[in-house]
């Protein structure tokens, strides 16, 4: 039985991370990928934040499914994922302020991150709260994934930096396109064509379908 409970959680992990990744299988939640991927430690904390919410959220969503009226579920789930966003938000503007200020509108916007939702009625209102979880912290660690590697490379090219530090050779000529938006539509752009191009074709053509 705990073998089979731990093949589960694998298999729902693996789908949440690569599979089912919502920014490059899903195209969702791109608006904040392009918002805050300028500098790794604010991706890094929108991505922690996501991972909380989801998670969070669909634990919630699965603890009350037997109880939610269908009618008013979509109104129950937002309900929800606005509470833990907003403990996201006094828990950032309490203890990391500058970074809160620097995120801006992007934290109060995770209420409308189709991600979140779109787990919440798919998988949580249909599964136990195990699963939930390890679907929850799946779906946020895929976002958060898809969203470091573009910060990486443009924090890298644009101030040649890493987390505020210098790493690039003297001389260097920062790539100022890289810390504008249209930086962000290419480098996610291109991160989801080398996927899709170094994925197996059956696995293109279900997507197609």
């Amino acid at each position: 039985m705990i073998v089979m409970v731990e093949l589960k959680s694998r298999k729902i992990f693996a789908s949440g991370v690569w599979k089912e990744n919502p920014v490059f299988r899903q195209i969702l939640g791109i608006c904040s990928a392009l918002a805050v991927t300028n500098l790794l430690i604010n991706t890094l904390i929108m991505g922690l934040s996501l991972i909380f919410v989801v998670t969070m959220s669909n634990v919630t969503v699965s603890i009350l499914r037997s109880i939610t009226p269908t009618r008013i579920r979509m109104m129950v789930q937002t309900l929800i994922i606005a509470s833990y966003v907003i403990i996201v938000d006094v828990f950032l503007k309490a203890y990391l302020p500058d970074i809160s200020e620097a995120l801006g509108p992007y934290v109060g916007l995770i209420i409308t991150n189709c991600i979140i939702m779109g787990r919440c009625e798919a998988f949580a209102r249909n599964n136990t709260v195990w699963p939930s979880f390890v679907d929850g912290v799946a779906s946020g660690c895929g976002y958060a994934f898809v969203l470091l590697t573009i910060a990486f490379f443009r924090e890298l090219m644009g101030f040649g930096t890493l987390f505020g530090m210098d790493v690039m050779p003297g001389g260097w000529t920062n790539w100022i396109i890289m810390v504008m938006p249209p930086g962000a539509f290419f480098m996610l752009g291109a991160f989801i064509w080398i996927v899709r191009s170094l994925g197996p074709r059956g696995e293109e053509e279900e997507l197609k379908k």
